[in-house]
């Protein structure tokens, strides 16, 4: 069995919400479970569990088994392994970046590579919202569920999006190099009080999250035509070779593209006949 299923979120919320990521599997218990290589994507998320959870190995090599059933993940900037249990289902909301920011007045960088439960941050609220996806296998209405607790935090937080806000979206949208001058310009702000604000707001430099967009975007471009070569790929997404690519894979993943590329083959969605994209 596989769910994988991508949906938008109702639009009063886009300005919250990029996108809703439902994946599941169940695997026989006699089989291993694939590993997930989850490269660096330009995101702040909260993750649901409504069944089993997963294993998560941490750049020091350790693994250990995440028993929370909801987490927030903060930005990522190197691959992480993650291998899940054999009946697995994770409803994860990708957020708009700075809207994490909004909602819980953390600052993002706090979160930067790591996970927290969330209960410690929304506490009895969130327990609820546990509950009631695992007794529902109807991922409509786990929309439902998390869309209900999502205005809840809205309505808590009251904090209205910024001009830097809107720029942050503008840069997922653009795979062309945007100065730092412009941004800060297109923000209202100096570029010092840009900068300073862009990380609070999202976790990492304006610069670092451009590049983990054009590397997100390369990887899902690369499992969209897998017949398409490298240096396509990177001309293609503005690398000015294919050493450039190259450069932000041995950084990202520690890997060449062809070693990362034959990692993901195997992720779990493969064993299905699926691949991110």
């Amino acid at each position: 069995m596989i769910v994988f299923d991508y949906r938008a979120p109702s639009p009063a919320l886009r300005e919250y919400v990029r996108q809703y990521q439902i994946v599941g599997f169940s695997f026989a218990a006699t089989i291993t479970v694939p590993v997930k290589p989850y490269w660096p994507r330009p995101e702040n998320c909260l993750t649901f569990y409504p069944r089993d959870t997963e294993y998560i190995e941490h750049v020091n090599g350790t693994k250990e088994k995440w028993k929370t059933r909801s987490t927030l993940v903060g930005q990522h900037s190197f691959v992480m392994n993650r291998q899940p249990e054999h009946d697995f289902l994770l409803f994860q909301v990708v957020f708009q970046p700075g809207a994490l920011f909004r909602l819980t007045g953390i600052p993002m960088q706090e979160l930067t590579n790591s996970f927290v439960d969330a209960e410690a941050v929304f506490s009895k609220e969130i327990r609820l919202v546990n509950e009631r996806l695992s007794s529902t296998g109807d991922y409509l209405e786990m929309i439902n569920i998390v869309e209900v607790f999502l205005w809840y935090l809205i309505r808590r937080s009251g904090k209205k999006a910024l001009p830097i806000d809107k720029v942050s979206h503008l840069m997922l949208q653009n795979l062309d190099s945007l100065s730092l001058d412009w941004l800060a310009d297109q923000a209202c702000l100096s570029t010092r009080q840009f900068y300073h604000n862009f990380v609070q707001r999202v976790g990492i430099s304006p610069k670092l999250f451009s590049r983990i967009i054009r590397f997100d975007n390369a990887i899902k471009l690369k499992n969209a035509q897998p017949v398409k070569d490298w240096l396509s790929i990177a001309l293609r997404l503005g690398y000015c070779d294919y050493q450039h690519l190259v450069k932000d894979f041995r950084e990202f993943t520690n890997l060449t593209p062809p070693q990362f590329f034959q990692i993901e083959n195997g992720a779990p969605e493969r064993s299905f006949g699926h691949a991110e994209t």
